[in-house]
């Protein structure tokens, strides 16, 4: 199994199922497009998107959720140019994203609720985050190097 995950050579190629890479692809581009939102955003997304009520902390408050938002940005801009590395040059290691991926997903709902943040709505992340450990477990499995079936006797 740990062959699967890590390989020896990352030569090998990919020889999991294709719609595991499609669906990297996917979540590589909203994984890119989350960053920048984050970095660039006049409130990193914090008031507009996530609907944290930044005018209730005060101006220095508010610059310091604006900037944790921004280096999150930053961590999902160099995450995302993992993901791809791994799909250009090393796709033989698609699996291990998915790992890291559910990782991310499964400690930001833990964190989460751990140090629940006061919103004045539902972001649109929320309910995303609840799904996504699901379809990285799903895209996990289906990513997993296929055996080649021996030719007929």
């Amino acid at each position: 199994m740990l062959e699967s995950i890590l390989p020896r050579s990352l030569d090998s190629g990919y020889r999991g199922h294709p719609v595991a890479r499609w669906v990297l692809i996917a979540l590589t581009l909203i994984t890119l497009g989350r960053s920048l939102v984050h970095m660039f955003k006049d409130d990193g997304g914090a008031g507009s998107i996530a609907t944290i009520p930044l005018a209730s902390f005060g101006p220095g408050g508010a610059e310091a959720v604006i900037g944790i938002f921004a280096f999150w940005g930053l961590s999902q801009l160099l995450l995302a140019a993992v993901y791809v590395v791994v799909l250009w040059r090393y796709p033989a290691l698609i699996p291990f994203i998915y790992l890291l991926f559910i990782a991310e997903y499964l400690g930001r709902l833990l964190l989460g609720m751990a140090n629940p943040i006061e919103t004045t709505g539902t972001a649109p992340g929320g309910p995303v985050n609840i799904v996504f450990p699901a379809l990285g477990a799903f895209m996990f499995y289906l990513a997993l190097p296929r055996r080649k079936r021996s030719p007929a006797a």
